[in-house]
C-alpha cells in the first residue's frame, strides 16, 4: 500500500534516530528530512568530472549552472567513475514522493545526486553547493561523506517583492532569484502595478508607462504626502521606472532555470491610482487623482483589465495570475450611478458583493485562457469565485475560512512573514513601518492551524515572505530587510517540523551572513541583535494584577491583547502594537477603573503608550489619574499632556506617570485620544 508523505516523514524520522551510524549535522538550509555521516571525504579539485542523464534545456541550464556556480564544473564525466559527480533522474518511488525530492550522497569515490525531476536535481546541487562554500581549502575541497534524503513540506514557497512603492532594477531581481534558489525557495510573487507605481509595459495602454510609471519625488513618503502626483520620464525630478516586455522575458527565463515560478501581481479594483490618473474614464468620477478604485459599473473597466491581462499571460507562464482584491475603499461605489445601477441589475445588497462580481468575473477570463485566479484574503468578501485561491495576509483566519470552504490557501499573515516590520529593537534600525518580526518569531511560524482536519490541511499550498517596500528607498536598505529572515522562511517552507530547531538554526543563520556579504547581499547583522523590549520579558508584579478592572470604552476587538484583564495582567508589551500585550482604542478614550480591593498606601500610577505615526498610532492628547476610597468620589492627582511631536518619524514610547504617596482603593485611568484620531494603544496600568 502506497503510504503517504506524513508516514514518509515519520519512517525517516525512526530511521534517522534509530541509526547506528552517527547522525550528520551537514550546516545545510532549510536543514534536510535525513542526514547521516559516513566514512571517509571527497576531494573535489580540477580534475572532478559531471555526468548527468538530464536532456534538452534542463540538460542544458544545469551543465550552465555547473559551469558558473563555485563548483566550476565544465568537464563531462562518465557514470560512477572516480572523482565524478553523477546527476540522475530515476524512476518515481516511494523514496521520492515530490518532484523536488532528492538524495544526496558524498563518499570518497564520488558524488551522487538522484531525483525523479531535474528540478530534484536542481536542490540536491544546491545542498552540495552549500557543503562547498562550508569546507573551503587553498587548493582542494574536501567534503565530508554523508548521504542526505530530503524532500520539501510544502510545495509553495514564495518570496514577494514589491515594486511599485520604489523600483527594483532588473538585475536586483535576478540577484533575489539566485537567493531564493540557494534556499530551495520556488514562487517569485511580483508585485508590479500600485498606486505609486506601474511597473510593466502594456503595449495597448502606453501612458501606464509613459506616465504612470514616474513621479516628481525620490521616496514614496514624499510622494504620498505631497498629492500622489505623477510625471513623464522628461521631468527634471522624475523617480521610477518600468520593466519592458523584453525584461520580464528575461527575468522568467532566469528564474524558470532555477526551477522559480514567476507569479505576476495586477493590482484591482484598489491600490489603482496610478491607472485612474492616465485613464480617468475607468474611475468612478471621471477625474483624474479623485479615486483608487476602478468603477465596477463601467464594461470598459473589464475591458481594460482584460486587455491587461492578456498581455500579462502572455508574458508569464504561471498557472496563477494574481489580481490583488485588497483594501479598496469602495467608498465612490456608494454613490457611483454606474455601480449602483449595476448593483440593481445584478441583485446585489452591498459594495462588498460588487467587489466579488468582479472576481468572479474576472477569474471566468483567466479560466477561459487556462489560468488561476490568486488573490489577497479580501476577495472572500461577498462570496469567493469558485475555483480561486486565496493568499491570507491578515492573519489565519481568512486562509481558515477558504480552506474550509474547499479553497486552496497559501499563508502568509503580517505577523509571521511581513518584512517590512522591524526586525530588531526600533532605536537601532533604520525606519519601518510598524510591527517587530524578529528571525526567532519568523522561524516559530507553522502555516498549518491546528483547527484544520487531516484533509483541509491538504489545501495548504504553502507559505510566503511578503516584501512592501514603502520603507524602503534604497535597494541595500531592501535587502538588509530581506536577509536573514529569508532563511527562517525558507526553513519553515522546506523543513519537516520534527526536524527544526532554532538553536542550530539559528547557529547556521550566524554563519550565512558572511558569506551572504561575501556575494554582494546586505544582510542584518545578526551577531548585533538586541532583542524584544526588555520590560516584556519578565511578569510585572504591582498592586493591579489581577484586580478588577471597568472599562467605560470597550477596545477595538483586532487588539484586546486578551480582553478585560489585559491592563492589569502584569504582562508589558514589546515593540510591536499586534504582538497581543497592547491593548488599542481607535475613535474612543481609553477609560477604565481599577479596584485594588481594599484602601492601601500608593505610590506611582503609570502606563505606557506609543507613536508611530506610519500605520495610524498616536500618543494620547493627555492622561487624567485619580483615586478614590468609595468608588463614587474621586480626587484628581495628576493630568499629564502629550509632549511627543505629532510628526515624529520613528517609533516612539512614553510613559505617562504619577509618582507620590496616597492612599485609596479604586484608580482611574483616562487617556485622551489624540486630535489625529487613529488608534493609542497601551500594555499595562502599573500600580504600585
Amino acid at each position: 500500500m502506497k503510504r503517504n508523505l506524513t508516514n514518509l516523514f515519520i519512517l525517516l524520522i525512526a530511521l534517522l534516530c534509530n541509526s547506528g551510524k552517527l547522525a550528520a549535522q551537514s550546516g545545510i538550509t532549510p536543514k534536510p528530512l535525513y542526514e547521516e555521516q559516513q566514512k571517509g571525504t571527497f576531494t573535489l579539485n580540477k580534475k572532478t568530472a559531471v555526468y548527468t542523464n538530464l536532456e534538452g534545456e534542463e540538460r542544458t541550464n544545469m551543465l550552465s549552472l555547473l559551469r558558473k556556480s563555485p563548483l566550476k564544473l565544465s568537464k563531462k564525466g562518465k557514470l560512477n567513475k572516480k572523482n565524478t559527480i553523477n546527476l540522475l533522474l530515476v524512476d518515481k518511488s516511494e523514496e521520492f514522493p515530490s518532484l523536488e525530492s532528492y538524495q544526496l550522497s558524498v563518499s570518497s569515490l564520488n558524488i551522487t545526486i538522484t531525483a525523479t525531476s531535474g528540478a530534484g536535481l536542481f536542490y540536491g546541487v544546491q545542498s552540495l553547493l552549500q557543503l562547498t562554500n562550508q569546507n573551503k581549502e587553498v587548493e582542494a575541497q574536501k567534503l565530508p561523506a554523508v548521504l542526505i534524503k530530503d524532500t520539501p513540506r510544502f510545495a509553495y514557497r514564495g518570496l514577494h517583492l514589491d515594486a511599485s512603492r520604489h523600483f527594483l532594477p532588473k538585475e536586483f531581481i535576478k540577484k533575489q532569484i539566485d537567493m531564493m534558489a540557494y534556499y530551495k525557495l520556488n514562487r517569485f510573487h511580483w508585485h508590479l502595478t500600485d498606486g505609486a507605481g506601474w511597473r510593466i509595459e502594456i503595449k495597448k495602454y502606453p501612458l501606464l508607462t509613459e506616465i504612470a510609471a514616474w513621479r516628481p519625488y525620490d521616496t514614496w513618503k514624499e510622494w504620498w504626502k505631497n498629492g500622489k502626483k505623477y510625471c513623464t520620464k522628461e521631468n527634471p525630478k522624475a523617480q521610477g521606472g518600468y520593466y519592458t516586455q523584453e525584461d520580464i522575458k528575461e527575468v522568467v527565463a532566469y528564474a524558470q532555470a532555477r526551477f522559480i515560478t514567476v507569479i505576476p501581481e495586477i493590482e484591482m479594483p484598489g491600490h489603482s491610482e496610478e491607472v485612474l490618473a492616465v485613464y480617468p474614464e475607468l474611475s468612478c468620477s471621471g477625474k483624474p487623482y479623485v479615486d483608487s478604485d476602478f468603477c465596477i459599473g463601467n464594461d470598459s473597466t473589464f475591458t481594460f483589465l482584460e486587455n491587461v491581462l492578456t498581455e500579462v499571460m502572455e508574458l508569464f507562464p504561471s498557472k496563477y495570475i494574481h489580481i490583488g482584491g485588497d483594501e479598496a475603499t469602495k467608498k465612490s461605489w456608494k454613490t457611483c450611478p454606474k455601480c449602483q445601477a449595476r448593483m440593481l441589475s445584478e441583485n446585489m445588497k452591498d459594495v462588498d458583493q460588487l467587489q466579488s462580481y468582479m472576481i468572479h468575473r474576472m477569474e471566468k477570463f483567466l479560466n477561459a485562457h487556462g489560468r488561476k485566479l490568486l488573490g489577497w484574503d479580501e476577495i472572500l468578501q461577498g462570496g469567493l469565485a469558485p475555483d480561486a485561491t486565496v493568499m491570507s495576509w491578515r492573519g489565519e483566519q481568512g486562509g481558515i475560512t477558504a480552506v474550509k470552504a474547499g479553497h486552496q490557501t497559501i499563508m502568509t499573515p503580517g505577523e509571521f512573514c511581513y518584512f517590512d516590520a522591524y526586525q530588531d529593537d526600533p532605536s537601532t534600525q533604520p525606519e519601518a513601518i510598524s510591527g517587530f518580526l524578529p528571525l526567532k518569531k519568523v522561524y516559530s511560524y507553522n502555516p498549518v492551524p491546528d483547527s484544520l482536519s487531516v484533509d483541509e490541511r491538504k489545501l495548504i499550498l504553502g507559505v510566503q515572505a511578503n516584501v512592501w517596500t514603502e520603507y524602503m528607498p534604497t535597494l541595500k536598505h531592501t535587502e538588509y530587510m530581506i536577509y536573514p529572515r529569508l532563511l527562517a522562511l525558507a526553513e519553515v517552507a522546506w523543513t519537516a517540523p520534527e526536524r527544526k530547531s532554532y538553536t542550530d538554526f539559528y547557529e547556521r543563520a550566524l554563519k550565512a551572513i558572511p558569506f551572504l556579504e561575501s556575494r554582494g547581499y546586505n544582510a542584518f547583522p545578526l551577531k548585533d541583535e538586541v532583542g524584544e523590549r526588555p520590560v516584556s520579558l519578565v511578569r510585572e508584579n504591582h498592586l493591579a494584577v489581577g484586580k478588577v478592572i471597568t472599562y467605560k470604552n470597550k477596545y477595538y476587538q483586532n487588539y484586546s491583547a486578551g480582553g478585560d484583564s489585559a491592563l492589569v495582567d502584569g504582562l508589558r508589551g514589546g515593540w510591536a502594537y499586534a504582538d497581543h500585550r497592547w491593548q488599542g482604542f481607535i475613535g474612543k478614550d481609553l477609560d477604565v477603573t481599577i479596584d485594588l480591593g481594599s484602601s492601601m498606601s500608593i505610590h506611582s500610577i503609570s502606563a505606557d503608550f506609543m507613536q508611530i505615526i506610519g500605520p495610524g498610532v498616536w500618543m494620547p492628547r493627555n492622561v487624567e489619574i485619580s483615586v478614590s476610597e468609595d468608588g463614587t468620589t474621586f480626587t484628581p492627582l495628576k493630568q499629564i499632556d502629550n509632549d511627543v511631536p505629532e510628526n515624529k518619524e520613528k517609533l516612539i514610547f512614553r510613559d505617562f506617570g504619577w509618582g507620590g504617596n496616597v492612599t485609596a482603593r479604586y484608580v482611574h485611568y483616562v487617556a485622551h485620544q489624540n486630535n489625529k484620531g487613529g488608534f493609542i494603544f497601551t500594555d499595562e496600568i502599573v500600580v504600585k
